[in-house]
């Protein structure tokens, strides 16, 4: 398999914009998600899809629609697995100073980048704002230049203004921004991504980057966070929470369908993952469906 070479994403708008706005639907969608940063805002609006989650250190799941603001440089991941029937995708990519060095410096732009600065970590709104602004950032892929420009603070403003919004990278741990190091660890989460559900060994995982087993343990928890463990652990539990929703699997077969040989052990990782048990989280979502 062809390894990527750098994850820095290179932008161009079209011409005569400084906003790049790509909509995509279940027919035309074709992006490979890969580890990568930019120097761009990122906003993103799923209006139904299902798929993975992973900005920063931030791991979940998200079934049905999403509304998410990235700020710039922070790493993340590919979100949507797959668009639902009918749905859609809004990417809107901008840089801070779009609209000139100082132009969110004044007063009445405060609000606005004071978002900046909490997207700074992954922004993740709630039902109420997804609902009210959605539909104007679908709106942005039917307007050019200055109505664009008009639509998107406006849009802004709303988010600047909402509170219903939960901060996704909360620990603040700032990712190495490397391109050698974004690659690297990209081919890692490609790794953990394609196989979590069997047992990876360091050995394997440290002889996918070429390094032995004390360095890339070393490297790892230094540019992530977290031990090797700790992370393909998470990624088991989001899937389990992927298959609790969609599924009507037991709970103990949902658990060796993730990769985790022991019950217990996996209602303990759960519980400190999610905040509540297995049967819990799923007896929540069929009252949220009722």
């Amino acid at each position: 398999m062809k390894q990527r070479k750098a994850t820095l994403e290179k932008i161009s708008p079209n011409f005569g914009s400084s906003v790049f706005v790509q909509k995509s639907t279940s027919e035309n969608t074709d992006k490979n998600p890969y580890w990568h940063f930019h120097p761009e805002i990122e906003l993103v609006y799923v209006n139904k899809g299902q798929g993975k989650r992973h900005i920063g250190n931030h791991l979940s799941y998200f079934n049905n629609s999403q509304l998410i603001l990235i700020g710039a440089n922070l790493p993340h991941n590919g979100f949507t697995d797959r668009l639902t029937q009918h749905g859609t995708e809004v990417l809107v990519q901008f840089k801070p100073e779009f609209l000139g060095t100082y132009f969110f410096d004044i007063p009445e732009m405060a609000n606005i980048n004071a978002l900046f600065e909490r997207a700074k970590n992954g922004l993740l709104f709630k039902p109420e704002t997804k609902r009210r602004v959605g539909k104007k950032i679908q709106k942005l892929n039917d307007v050019e230049g200055f109505e664009r420009i008009i639509l998107l603070l406006k849009i802004l403003q709303k988010l600047a203004e909402a509170q219903d919004y939960e901060i996704l990278n909360a620990d603040g741990f700032v990712f190495e921004t490397e391109l050698q190091d974004s690659a690297k660890i990209d081919i890692i989460y490609k790794h953990i991504n394609n196989n979590f559900q069997d047992h990876i060994t360091l050995d394997d995982i440290a002889d996918k980057v070429s390094m032995t087993v004390p360095a890339f343990c070393r490297y790892f928890k230094k540019s992530t966070g977290k031990t090797f463990t700790k992370l393909v652990n998470e990624y088991r539990i989001v899937h389990a929470t992927k298959l609790l929703s969609e599924s009507q699997m037991s709970i103990s077969n949902v658990a060796f369908e993730c990769g985790f040989n022991n019950f217990s052990h996996f209602n303990k990782l759960f519980k400190e993952f999610t905040g509540k048990s297995a049967s819990k989280y799923r007896g929540e979502l069929k009252l949220m469906v009722k």
